[in-house]
């Protein structure tokens, strides 16, 4: 398995090597169209190679899908831990109710039910 997932980071090293060699041409990436810049008199533009501004767009994508998604599955993970929390209360009175009736914490429950004195 190990193999399997080195070969597949192999090749998608392999295939970001070949993009950027295949767009390593400087590109000009400007923060404001040209004639608002020329309005303001300021210029807010830098020159990058293009696969830096492909990998910084791609990088940029995911960590806006990433943030977006934990926002969204907020409302389960509020569930989540509701459930924990019951669970725990559920396990927590499951114990008190077989201290209270002597059964073995690790014993069969049928056989502690039909060992226990009748009342």
């Amino acid at each position: 398995m190990k193999t399997l997932r080195y070969g597949f980071w192999a090749i998608v090293g392999l295939c970001l090597i070949i993009v950027g060699l295949a767009n390593h041409g400087t590109v000009v990436v400007r923060a404001m169209p040209q004639p608002l810049a020329d309005l303001l008199n300021i210029s807010p533009d830098i020159s990058l190679p293009l696969f830096i501004v492909i990998f910084a767009g791609v990088g940029a994508g995911l960590l806006i899908g990433f943030l977006w998604e934990w926002v969204r599955e907020h409302r389960v993970r509020v569930e989540a831990r509701a459930r924990a929390r019951e669970v725990e209360n559920l396990r927590r009175e499951v114990a008190d109710l077989r201290a209270k009736s002597g059964s073995p914490e690790s014993g069969d429950d049928v056989l502690a039910l039909l060992d226990a004195p009748a009342k």
